[in-house]
């Protein structure tokens, strides 16, 4: 009987770009995959991809804030763990024309959310890291690239009804949880990891 190959999955990093809408919630920043994309087609996703070997040595304006260096470190060397805060940078000037405070990055204005792990048994995986940082920090003038299409502000209450994948959904919804908690207490928050799209796990329970 054939067996499927074991895939290992690729580190990654999104960064989720957040705002105050003017009706009082949320908006993040997102974009269509396009539907020949072999990852993910025709799904509204947030800006990012895997690291690249030259994210591990790319300059930063100023460096990540201990808490988030260590959020980060909890499955990462130190040096991965900053590949991931560039190329969650590097990925948001790619894709959307922004950039993250300047032509180096500010890794200081980085949060660290979630992780997510694409399940087994798939053609392509990702060890994803999903990253925050406030509107206000991006500077340029919003271009795409062209790999994501219909790049807008969109109201976190109403992307339940837009083609998300399963695991965006999740993420948002750890966005959600997120802005709720008070930012004094957000760096306390544990640290969560999604295996699969329903695996919600303590970060230390996952691998």
């Amino acid at each position: 009987m054939a067996t499927s190959r074991f895939v290992h999955p690729r580190h990654a990093a999104s960064l989720i770009l957040w705002r105050q809408s003017r009706s009082g919630g949320t908006e993040v920043l997102m974009g269509l995959r396009a539907a020949g994309h072999r990852f993910m087609p025709s799904r509204l996703v947030f800006p990012g991809g895997r690291v690249d070997f030259t994210d591990r040595v790319a300059p930063a304006a100023t460096e990540l804030r201990p808490e988030t260096r260590a959020a980060l470190m909890r499955r990462a060397p130190p040096s991965l763990a900053r590949a991931l805060a560039i190329a969650a940078a590097r990925e948001l000037e790619e894709e959307t024309g922004l950039r993250l405070g300047g032509p180096a990055p500010h890794l200081d204005r980085l949060d660290y959310l979630c992780r997510a792990v694409t399940p087994p048994r798939r053609p392509i995986r990702f060890n994803a890291r999903f990253l925050l940082a406030p509107a206000e920090v991006a500077v340029g003038t919003l271009a795409g690239s062209g790999e994501l299409e219909d790049l807008a502000w969109r109201e976190v209450a109403a992307t339940r009804a837009l083609p998300l994948a399963p695991i965006t959904a999740k993420v948002l919804g750890e966005l959600e949880e997120w802005l709720a908690t008070p930012p004094e207490l957000r760096h306390g928050r544990g640290l969560i990891c999604f295996r699969g799209h329903e695996r919600r796990e303590p970060e230390q329970a996952c691998s």
